[in-house]
């Protein structure tokens, strides 16, 4: 799904990445699912590009819907994986903290699973390397992408900038779609290992004044970040 000529989402409002792309090359933010190891193909052909201008993938955390195709990636095409250092153990396949009774609907939750389950999301390989990175970093990749710390829905989540694309990529940070709900619009996201901080994290991510705010679940968000942020803050408070 095309945002702008540089800027393309894989997978679907359940569960999503994307793609920068820029000149000098291409950076993933998230890797979604196995199956959308084709998404990833298909959009590299729509763009004229092969699969070696895809010089890294950037983890907003380490859950599974979120290192998908990851590993595949390192591992037959060498491109290297950013997580920020207290998320590596969960993005090599390390225990996640158990989370509180999550609020749910049958029908969007049956469709999740459903979905998670045919694109591969039953067998997801960790990660056997990473390259741990901080709140701050600014990473050698097309488009220098800069790294927020987003702590609350895990302990290393992180918010991805990207200016020359007017993104700001927030992984579980918020989402537009809640998979366990289907309510959409900014809000909190499910499965947070700390609801509070997570909630006062998003405020970090205001002086990025970006345009675009993409979740890893739910539609794209082209209202501006204090827009997508007011919302979220106002559903957490119902």
């Amino acid at each position: 799904m095309e945002l702008t000529p540089s800027l393309h989402r894989l997978g679907s409002d359940i569960v999503a990445s994307y793609l920068v792309s820029v000149p000098e090359g291409i950076t993933l933010i998230d890797a979604g699912l196995p199956g959308h190891w084709s998404d990833l193909l298909a959009a590299l052909t729509a763009l004229g590009r092969p699969i070696e201008d895809v010089k890294g993938v950037v983890l907003t955390h380490g859950d599974s819907d979120h290192i998908g195709f990851a590993e595949r990636l390192r591992r037959e095409h060498g491109v290297p994986v950013f997580v920020h250092a207290a998320d590596a153990d969960r993005a090599k396949g390390g225990k996640k903290p158990a989370n509180g009774t999550q609020t749910m609907r049958l029908g969007a939750m049956a469709g999740f699973l459903a979905y998670f389950a045919r694109k591969g999301g039953l067998r997801i390989p960790p990660l056997t390397e990473v390259v741990e990175v901080a709140d701050g970093d600014v990473l050698e990749l097309p488009g220098s992408p800069r790294v927020i710390g987003l702590p609350g829905h895990s302990a290393g989540s992180i918010a991805v900038h990207v200016p020359v694309v007017d993104a700001v990529f927030v992984g579980d940070g918020l989402t537009t779609r809640h998979v366990l709900t289907g309510r959409s619009g900014p809000q909190p996201a499910p499965f947070t290992d700390d609801p509070e901080q997570a909630l006062a994290s998003l405020r970090l991510l205001v002086p990025t004044r970006a345009a675009w705010v993409l979740p890893g679940h739910g539609a794209p968000w082209s209202g501006g970040v204090d827009a997508a942020v007011a919302a979220a803050e106002a559903a957490a408070r119902g």
